[in-house]
């Protein structure tokens, strides 16, 4: 099994590396917008997932890969010279992580919270609602929320913000009660 916590830590230094950028030239939200962009654009191809992290790939094949959707993407001129540095330092494959660790930095920067919502069917605007009018109660902040779709939990919710994970799925509640049956 890989060991994460080193991409996790290069992917955290270089999010804050990036952040301190953005907050000196006053481009935190344009940098974030374009970031959020890249992810968008991860989660919608295979074969970008699969390019990043590629040793097949020259590090140089990466930097012009991703400077192209920069261009497409009309990013910010900071964002397409960090995406540069990274090919260059062959960094290409902590991107994921870089983008959700700057999410954090912004989300703190700016007093909100962030939640990861992962529920089995597609949520519904009044249930989006509901559900952060219930953490802003709960947090005291405001969240602001990201969905996702995982029908593995076949019904409920799972919530994590920050470290905390609040999971109310129909498939943790069925991996309790098995083991509560295997116990007795």
């Amino acid at each position: 099994m890989a060991d994460d916590s080193k991409t996790t830590d290069v992917g955290a230094r270089y999010a804050q590396a990036l952040f301190d950028l953005a907050k000196d030239g006053d481009s935190i939200t344009a940098i974030e917008a374009d970031l959020k962009t890249l992810k968008a654009m991860l989660a919608e191809s295979a074969d970008l997932r699969r390019l990043l992290p590629s040793p097949i790939f020259k590090s140089d094949v990466k930097g012009k890969v991703l400077l192209a959707l920069a261009d497409a993407g009309a990013f910010n001129a900071t964002t397409k010279k960090f995406l540069g540095f990274l090919s260059q330092n062959q960094r290409v494959a902590a991107l994921p992580s870089i983008i959700t660790s700057f999410e954090q930095l912004s989300a703190a920067h700016r007093g909100v919270v962030t939640a990861d919502v992962v529920t089995a069917v597609k949520m519904t605007a009044a249930q989006t609602k509901a559900v952060a009018a219930a953490l802003q109660k709960a947090l005291g902040k405001a969240p602001e929320i990201e969905t996702r779709i995982d029908p593995s939990i076949l019904g409920g919710i799972k919530v994590r913000v920050g470290s905390r994970l609040f999971d109310a799925s129909l498939r943790s509640k069925l991996d309790s009660l098995k083991f509560a049956l295997k116990r007795a």
